[in-house]
């Protein structure tokens, strides 16, 4: 997962969208706009965004990704990745699919019994992306919405001013 911010310019104010790919999905890029919805489309949307660069600036140094290993046990798909900005890593990602099940809240309490088997007590709570959800089919631009709340999560924590030495 490797998004690359992107910054929409309208009128004097900027909105932030970020363009993201996933290994699960090679022909699609994701595009999350800021507090906005998730376009889906078809690879080629850099080559697009590079020809509107008159409308979008690139903020390259904003680039994060998490890369890793996937593992299938019976019907879990767990994949466990290290989050980079630039040169250094900042994090890791867990994330778990129960494939059987579409609906995410139907299978959320089994989800939690098996990332508390290896998790113990770092097993995250309920996503915030479930309660808009509700009882509607789970789609990989909801899991896009997650990667992007933790790399926004990794990236403030990076903001945090340190202690200089006096």
């Amino acid at each position: 997962y490797n998004p690359n911010t992107v910054v929409l310019i309208s009128g004097q104010t900027g909105k932030l969208m970020y363009v993201m790919h996933n290994s699960e999905y090679p022909l699609s890029c994701f595009a999350l706009f800021e507090n906005g919805p998730c376009l889906i489309a078809d690879a080629n949307f850099d080559t697009l965004m590079v020809k509107l660069k008159g409308f979008f600036q690139n903020a390259k140094a904003n680039k994060i990704e998490s890369r890793g290993t996937r593992y299938q046990y019976c019907d879990f798909l767990v994949k466990v990745g290290t989050v980079t900005m630039g040169p250094s890593a900042r994090g890791i990602s867990v994330e778990v699919e129960y494939c059987p099940c579409v609906i995410a809240n139907d299978c959320w309490n089994l989800l939690m019994e098996f990332m508390q088997s290896f998790m113990g007590s770092h097993t995250p709570g309920i996503p915030s992306v479930f309660g808009t959800k509700h009882d509607s089919i789970y789609s990989p631009a909801d899991t896009m919405v997650q990667y992007m709340e933790l790399f926004n999560k990794i990236r403030k924590q990076q903001q945090v001013p340190v202690a200089g030495i006096r």
